[in-house]
């Protein structure tokens, strides 16, 4: 049996970053996130997120890849959102998504940050935060 520990912090955001995510949504949303993770074999170390997009500490399985994870989350929880008519309108992620490593000095640094979110994003939006994304990572758009 491999021992692997690869971890990945995972953001994505609702579609148009449509603030459609209330307290009560977003509580249904994340306990569903982890027992749908938990039947698939995915764990998640911590999950949380704002009116408009959700983090997701995620240890990497062996045969797991980073694609897969997002897929099997995004697209499972956007479509049982949909079904259980949690939202007024149809509901759905963006195309994009973040994923990055993290090492394991800054492990509980992170899902410290995750679960703080909502204190966070009352001092710095999504979109502020989603630029310093873009420049911490060096990602090119």
């Amino acid at each position: 049996m491999p021992f692997i520990k690869v971890w990945i912090h995972f953001v994505w955001a609702t579609k148009s970053r449509k603030p459609l995510l209330t307290k009560s949504i977003k509580e249904k949303l994340i306990q569903h996130i982890k027992e749908n993770a938990k039947s698939k074999d995915i764990f998640i170390n911590e999950i949380n997120g704002d009116k408009d997009h959700i983090h997701i500490l995620v240890s990497l399985g062996a045969s797991q890849s980073i694609s897969k994870i997002a897929h099997l989350l995004k697209g499972e929880s956007s479509n049982w959102i949909n079904k259980n008519k949690l939202t007024k309108q149809n509901f759905e992620w963006q195309d994009e998504y973040f994923a990055v490593s993290v090492s394991e000095s800054q492990h509980k640094i992170i899902k410290k940050y995750i679960q703080n979110q909502e204190s966070h994003h009352k001092k710095k939006s999504f979109s502020e935060e989603y630029k310093e994304f873009l420049d911490k990572y060096e990602f090119t758009i």
